[in-house]
């Protein structure tokens, strides 16, 4: 038998003979049904001790890779189809990074401040109490909920009580949260991120069509239960929400009963002028303001907060208990700590000057064609007639790019393009992918 058998010191003999065994046996290199050697004949064959074989053989009987009858010896199980044709890639999951990426959502994760982190972890951990490390309150622990109450107010003009923040794992955990506790469909703006359409429709909610034009979102429906905007930097068109609108929206709010989520995904980055304001601030009772840490620091993270109305405190809060209940506290202990000792606003300015460089040096790469949404944030929308021809050229590059067209709720005659996200390279294949964007788009002449 080919067993590939490892004998390496630190995993042990009988431990690599189990391996081995389980890996033939999932290769297909040891059929269902067929006879293994007897534990003396192979404990001689392997140069291994009788009874290591024989507890080898006894382990994989236990889980099911090996029967034993007496007088029938030791046999392969057959085992269902899936557990011996490998293993295989999740649903949804790239098979392979591209060579070059600008796709949306992301930040440079090369910039996430290891040697602060660290530091403010063992800091926090050290001063912590040992119940910090126990389930504790469902909306997170009160250091941070304190700090971030501070921060949202004095950055983003939040209106921040800590009693009413929930601390989640990143945004889309949130917005399942509120989808799970809200009573009604919800209005989500076309164009908008597909991914967080469906994360509404699997909380059991319909999806209702919210127009953005120049100005930001607009028509607000009657009949809704809430609706989910971002105000500061419309994704993917990166437009602001005009006053006036704010405004719009903060009285159809309060005549309406309805909730608005305002996602402020990438509010820190903001290019021409102050980042602006969140609408929570000038109606707290009535906008639920959610943001998280994934465009400051990294998705990898899994840190996020929704600052409540005192009305959706305890429905979210209950939702959480049934659910994953609570946040990892040393994330929380180190955030809390970035925060107050405002190595998190340092952090926040550095990144702040490298993606408007990175901003202007895509600009003046696309030499005359037409880019929306730059003022802010960490993507342009560049238009495109033949969306296809772009996103197919690109990836005969090894360029991997978002396309606008699958933003639209119904995508048949609306505009397409691709949308560049320049946050997402690593500072050594920035200028490599920025030169593949400019050969993609060469394709063929962008219109205005």
């Amino acid at each position: 038998m080919d067993l590939h058998l490892d004998l390496d010191p630190g995993t042990g003999r009988r431990t690599g003979l189990e391996h081995a065994l389980r890996d033939a046996i999932r290769a297909g290199r040891l059929a269902p049904g067929a006879r293994l050697p007897a534990t003396r004949r192979l404990a001689v064959e392997l140069g291994l001790a009788r009874n290591t074989v024989a507890a080898a053989y006894d382990q994989l009987v236990a889980e099911g890779y090996l029967t034993a009858r007496r007088g029938a010896g030791t046999r392969v199980a057959t085992l269902p189809e899936s557990a011996t044709t490998g293993p295989t890639t999740p649903a949804g999951s790239d098979t392979a990074a591209p060579r070059l990426d600008l796709r949306p959502g992301c930040p440079d994760v090369t910039t996430f401040p290891t040697t602060a982190w660290l530091r403010a972890t063992r800091r926090a951990l050290l001063a912590a109490p040992a119940s910090v490390h126990g389930y504790g309150d469902p909306r997170g622990l009160p250091g941070l909920r304190h700090a971030l109450a501070e921060y949202l107010g004095r950055t983003r003009g939040v209106h921040a009580d800590p009693a009413n923040i929930v601390v989640t794992c990143g945004y889309v955990h949130g917005l399942a949260l509120l989808a799970s506790v809200l009573d009604g469909p919800v209005a989500m703006e076309d164009p908008g991120l597909p991914f967080h359409r469906d994360v509404v429709r699997r909380a059991g909610r319909t999806v209702a069509a919210l127009p953005v034009d120049d100005d930001g979102a607009h028509s607000f429906p009657d009949g809704v239960a809430a609706a989910v905007v971002t105000p500061a930097h419309q994704y993917p068109t990166g437009v602001p929400l005009h006053p006036a609108r704010r405004h719009a929206l903060v009285d159809w709010a309060r005549d309406t009963g309805a909730v608005v989520v305002e996602d402020d995904y990438d509010g820190e980055f903001r290019y021409d002028r102050q980042p602006l304001g969140a609408v929570q601030g000038t109606a707290p009772d009535h906008v639920v303001y959610a943001g998280s840490a994934s465009k400051t620091l990294g998705p990898g993270v899994r840190l996020g907060w929704l600052v409540l109305p005192p009305r959706l405190v305890e429905p979210v809060v209950e939702a959480r208990r049934h659910t994953d209940l609570i946040t990892a506290a040393p994330t929380q202990l180190a955030l809390a700590d970035l925060i107050t000792s405002h190595a998190y606003d340092r952090h926040i300015r550095a990144c702040r000057l490298r993606y408007r460089r990175r901003r202007d040096q895509l600009l003046a790469a696309l030499d005359g064609h037409t880019a929306l949404g730059v003022s802010a944030g960490l993507h342009a929308v560049v238009p495109h007639p033949d969306e296809t021809a772009v996103l197919a050229a690109a990836t005969a590059e090894g360029l991997a790019l978002g396309g606008l067209r699958d933003h639209w709720h119904d995508p048949e005659g609306r505009p397409g393009g691709v949308i560049v996200g320049y946050g997402t390279p690593a500072e050594h294949a920035w200028r490599p992918a920025l030169a593949a964007l400019t050969r993609a788009l060469a394709t063929r002449r962008i219109t205005a």
